[in-house]
């Protein structure tokens, strides 16, 4: 999948719920500023529960997830590129020891509203994978 800009996106439906987070399907994903890419994921019924998330073409320029035709189908996705991917950060004491998770990105369909966390199949992809290295 190719990735779009980030962009704001006033509420979105977790469709494909956050792994361990089965009951929290409404999130607001707004961009912290203009001059930059991270992302607060923060969930419209518990306002303490967010998640910093990025695009990954930044860090990771040939991270390219692939995803099943139900994935597809539940985000209501016509074409690749209208995909906005987004992969989820633990943050470190520094922007050296932040690290994302690959195995599971963020797909939003920003048409649609309609999001989903996706485990991918794929071996080897790290769920901590440094920003930096």
């Amino acid at each position: 999948m190719t990735e779009s800009p980030a962009i704001e996106i006033p509420v979105i439906e977790m469709v494909r719920p956050m792994p361990g987070f089965p009951d929290h399907r409404r999130f607001a994903l707004v961009q912290f500023d203009a001059s930059s890419d991270l992302c607060s994921l923060t969930s419209l019924d518990e306002p303490d529960l967010r998640f910093l998330v990025v695009p990954p073409s930044a860090f990771f320029p040939d991270y390219a997830p692939e995803v099943g035709d139900d994935v597809v189908e539940d985000l209501g996705i016509g074409e690749a590129a209208d995909v906005l991917v987004l992969v989820v950060l633990t943050p470190g004491a520094s922007l050296e020891e932040t690290t994302a998770n690959l195995a599971a990105p963020v797909l939003v369909n920003p048409a649609t509203r309609r999001a989903g966390q996706v485990v991918l199949d794929e071996l080897g992809l790290p769920v901590a994978a440094p920003l930096l290295g």
